[in-house]
């Protein structure tokens, strides 16, 4: 096979696990075959999927509100930071194995931290977070015209805005070779790339790909060839892009009336919440992100917004490992028997 394709994958090849998951919008895969998501029961946390199909929650004890996971990270030793998507706070958490919270970072410049998207933890050990817009209700940042939405590094020189004026800002990823960020940014629908500088800084913005109509992109993840995997959610759309731009369909589960239903609100300024929390589907429940897993880590596992499952697929080419792909556990290698 041509290394630069990928052949589609049927929707009936696509198997579905878990039970009673909670909003698992984002998924991360461990190479000792558990599965972790963020999980909105109660006051919320993370729920842990072992390779025998068992569900263990998390959940946050005493936090100084309920927290809402959006993105999450593994750190070594078991514990997880996260990205708090509060209806009007957020911030970033630090949760250790038996749910104890941390507040890590809840303001910038002074003013509270809006409600945040995404946090990737890269090889540097630095925290990349991403807030989608300063607006609230944040429905109100699904216009194509919006772009308020920033990125935070966390090193060791601090906390600081290092990307700004980007169109809902989604899930943010290191390139594989260290070298650059990739971000969604979803109602501007492209893929952005810029490079690091040595501080820290971006620098060289630049637009990888636009996507078209339905497509509005929000999970991330890189193979071992270098291709960006692109989730989009409402459209259910999976898409390869080649480090050219070159956009390649792998999966999609919609409805075209409904999605044209969807892009006519989205192109008269009227999107909102009611075109996300509805999906007219076969299978997959609006899916939002990506993780390669499984031990040749040719396993797709789709993270969802509406399921109370996890949805994957094998993939012919191998994605590329995250930095927690070989954390120590700690206290959750307990789980590995459950």
């Amino acid at each position: 096979m041509d290394k630069s394709s990928h052949p589609a994958v049927a929707l009936d090849t696509v198997t579905c696990f878990g039970h009673g998951l909670n909003r698992p919008e984002c998924a991360l895969a461990h190479r000792s075959g558990l599965l972790f998501v963020p999980d909105w029961t109660d006051t919320g946390g993370i729920a842990v999927l072992s390779p025998g199909g068992g569900v263990t929650r998390i959940l946050t004890r005493d936090p100084p509100e309920p927290l809402r996971p959006n993105g999450i990270a593994l750190l070594d030793g078991g514990a997880f930071l996260f990205a708090h998507l509060g209806a009007t706070s957020g911030g970033l958490y630090r949760m250790d194995a038996d749910g104890a919270i941390t507040p890590v970072l809840t303001e910038i410049g002074g003013q509270p931290l809006p409600p945040c998207n995404f946090v990737h933890c890269d090889r540097d050990g630095r925290i990349w977070l991403t807030v989608s817009t300063r607006r609230v209700p944040r429905s109100n940042g699904y216009r194509p015209d919006v772009a308020d939405g920033f990125i935070v590094l966390t090193d060791e020189a601090g906390a600081r805005i290092v990307a700004d004026g980007l169109g809902y800002t989604n899930e943010a990823v290191v390139h594989p070779d260290g070298q650059s960020l990739w971000v969604n940014e979803t109602f501007a629908r492209r893929l952005t790339a810029f490079t690091i500088a040595t501080d820290g800084a971006l620098t060289d913005r630049r637009t990888v790909t636009e996507f078209g109509a339905g497509t509005f992109p929000d999970g991330l993840a890189f193979d071992s060839e270098g291709h960006a995997w692109v989730t989009s959610i409402v459209s259910n759309r999976v898409i390869r892009v080649a480090p050219d731009g070159t956009q390649s369909l792998i999966l999609e589960d919609c409805d075209p009336a409904h999605i044209a239903w969807v892009e006519t609100a989205f192109q008269d300024g009227t999107m909102g919440r009611p075109h996300l929390d509805g999906i007219k589907s076969q299978r997959l429940r609006n899916i939002s992100n990506l993780a390669f897993g499984g031990a040749d880590l040719r396993t797709a596992t789709l993270g969802c917004l509406l399921g109370d499952q996890i949805a994957s697929f094998r993939t012919s080419v191998a994605g590329a490992p995250l930095a927690h792909w070989t954390a120590d556990l700690g206290a959750l290698e307990r789980l590995l028997d459950d």
